[in-house]
């Protein structure tokens, strides 16, 4: 546990459930732990008890990416965690592979000719999962061009880069045809309960947080996690885009939110101390954007250069283009602000500099 988590309550200490296991975490909310195949090994996906019109079940909340391993634990959960009862929805917090992968399986699994298991999500990260999920798009975070306008030079690296531009579908071979959309401000009933959808941006397009004021609980999806820093980053796709100061906002808003609610976080464990751990976010992203503004003041700096500035560790291709991602999100955000002046070279890079 690092010194911040110190900070933080966790009600059932180290306390887990087991693949394929769940664990009561509030009443009518279980716990559902599976594993990824990344350096984050695992994501909390969550089982709500529910009714809808008459017909007693479960709401699903995220599903995990679509591989056997992941198939296999829900089976588990299905036969011996739903007590005899079926799976009336899927709710996804957002368009992510680990949150999204299974949506289509889970609907298909559980509809029948009495009841359409329908796909509940926002409608912007619905859109943008369904065109990812094509392999014929070729959705990448990043691509070679971009990578190389932001620094990447490797020739080993940007093929390999190439390579991943199908990966989502990999993840996410298909999205369901039909939707429920959710919007901020929204109140879906669930087993007896109000839960308000509250919107955050820069971590997805429309990334959808449920808290429930009866149970005072959040499932945060990514938006607020105990021990790591939700990943930020500007996209091919959206090239000039300012997700860091979107997420940061959207972070701040939810210190409306009770400080003692229950916070269930995709990823790590369930926490209490809303408030502080947004005051840590804030305070982590403020540090990181002093680096690079000492960085920039130094000399001019692309993003591949602020790698070593903004990350200790080693990193691997799948985190590097996450953390390409993340230092362009810095720069732009001291460069949208009118703190640093964007310049492309001859070499065709881009560099930023104190304005």
């Amino acid at each position: 546990m690092n010194a911040l988590e110190h900070e933080l309550t966790y009600p059932y200490g180290e306390v887990m459930p087991e693949p394929g296991t769940t664990m009561e975490v509030a009443p009518g909310v279980r716990w559902v732990r599976m594993t990824l195949p990344f350096a984050l090994d695992h994501i909390n996906l969550w089982l709500l008890r529910d009714e809808i019109d008459g017909r007693q079940g479960w709401s699903i909340v995220d599903c995990g990416i679509a591989n056997d391993a992941t198939r296999a634990c829900w089976e588990q959960v299905f036969a011996h965690e739903l007590q005899g009862l079926p799976v009336l929805r899927v709710i996804v917090t957002h368009l992510h592979p680990d949150h999204i992968g299974l949506s289509a399986w889970l609907t298909e699994r559980w509809t029948t000719p009495e009841h359409e298991c329908r796909l509940w999500i926002s409608g912007t990260d619905y859109n943008g999962a369904r065109m990812s999920s094509n392999p014929s798009a070729k959705a990448s975070v990043i691509t070679p061009v971009f990578a190389k306008s932001h620094g990447i030079t490797d020739p080993e690296a940007l093929q390999m880069i190439q390579t991943r531009g199908g990966h989502y579908a990999t993840m996410v071979p298909k999205v369901p045809e039909r939707f429920r959309r959710m919007v901020d401000g929204d109140v879906i009933r669930i087993g007896g309960h109000e839960w308000h959808c509250h919107v955050g941006y820069g971590h997805a397009p429309e990334h959808i947080s449920l808290h429930c004021p009866a149970l005072g609980v959040l499932i945060s999806g990514d938006m607020v996690l105990p021990r790591i820093s939700t990943n930020v980053g500007v996209h091919e796709n959206e090239p000039e885009g300012d997700p860091l100061k979107r997420y940061l906002d959207s972070v701040e808003r939810m210190r409306a939110l009770p400080a003692d609610s229950l916070v269930l976080p995709s990823h790590g464990r369930p926490f209490k101390g809303l408030h502080t751990r947004i005051d840590q976010l804030q305070a982590h992203h403020d540090e990181r954007l002093a680096e690079v503004m000492d960085a920039c003041a130094k000399a001019p700096q692309s993003a591949a250069d602020l790698l070593t500035v903004l990350f200790k560790r080693k990193l691997d291709l799948h985190q590097t283009t996450f953390a390409m991602g993340e230092a362009i999100a810095h720069l732009h955000a001291l460069w949208h602000a009118g703190k640093l002046v964007r310049r492309l070279g001859a070499d065709g890079v881009l560099r930023f500099s104190p304005a």
